[in-house]
């Protein structure tokens, strides 16, 4: 079966930090800047991280675990230590016996 490959260009637009949430730069920011309201300005530097619906979208580009912005990190799911399939794997077999 072939290798699973990341979506280049979400991986070039995005940053995922340590703990799974994903930054993105914001819109309508970088020029033009004096045309615009400083209401608006102001608005648009506030959090640019991604919210849960579109970290959601984003693993399956990503082929990788995120979060969004105001999920706990509880909320990945993470790979089972080799003591915890150990114990799952005794749990399985002394409930099929």
């Amino acid at each position: 079966m072939p290798k699973n490959k990341s979506h280049k260009g979400l991986s070039k637009r995005v940053r995922v930090s340590k703990t799974g949430k994903v930054r993105h730069r914001s819109a309508y920011h970088k020029h033009l800047s004096s045309r615009k309201s400083a209401k608006r300005l102001r608005q648009l530097r506030k959090d640019r991280h991604v919210t849960a619906s579109e970290a959601k979208r984003f693993e399956k580009l990503l082929f990788r675990r995120l979060r969004g912005r105001n999920q706990p990190r509880t909320s990945l799911r993470r790979n089972p230590s080799p003591e915890e399939k150990r114990a799952m794997r005794e749990a399985a077999k002394n409930n099929n016996e």
